[in-house]
């Protein structure tokens, strides 16, 4: 099982602006670190928290159908189901009909139910899911205390940028932080 991103969101959640206010930054010689923090920022809350945040399009790589035939999209919220493929030995592709498989968009993770399955031919990736997630297309989608999350790893970094590159990040997670995504990370057992 393989699951990987196709589109990048097209924003951030944080603006350069939102950024320079919260560090009192008032020049503009700095802005091409700060984009580049904020982006470092949220793929750290994105991956901490197993959540797209700005629309994004992924997808989800299968050999085989699994047990009872459910799979879990492990990136929240899901807002969409685009496709489902299954590859013959040739790698010709064949979509499956939505009429076979119901979504759950609403459970983390989100579920897919198949409940007829075209067996794919081809041993390794015969099947793909692409599906949308994120909150919305811009940043006023996203969860406040996400926002404040990716706030908080920028001026953390901004501050230890002399002793740490950008390109180094993340070195270090600032006080504080565990607890502004804790109510947003998935459950395990």
């Amino acid at each position: 099982m393989t699951l990987y991103r196709t589109v990048e969101p097209a924003a951030e959640p944080v603006t350069l602006a939102d950024a320079k206010a919260q560090l009192r930054v008032a020049h503009d010689s700095e802005d091409e670190l700060l984009s580049g923090l904020i982006r470092a920022a949220r793929a750290e809350v994105e991956a901490q928290t197993g959540m797209a945040l700005i629309d994004q399009a992924w997808r989800l790589a299968l050999d085989r159908w699994p047990f009872a035939g459910i799979v879990r999209l492990r990136r929240h919220p899901v807002r969409e189901i685009l496709s489902v493929t299954v590859y013959g030995a040739e790698g010709e592709a064949q979509l499956v009909d939505p009429a076979s498989y119901q979504a759950d968009l609403a459970s983390r993770p989100a579920r897919l139910h198949f409940t007829g399955n075209v067996a794919p031919e081809r041993r390794l990736n015969g099947i793909e899911i692409d599906f949308s997630a994120g909150f919305g297309e811009a940043g006023t989608d996203v969860p406040d205390l996400l926002k404040r999350a990716i706030l908080m790893l920028v001026a953390h970094w901004y501050e230890f940028r002399v002793v740490y590159g950008a390109d180094s990040q993340p070195v270090s997670i600032p006080p504080g932080f565990d607890r502004l995504i804790a109510g947003y990370r998935a459950g395990r057992l």
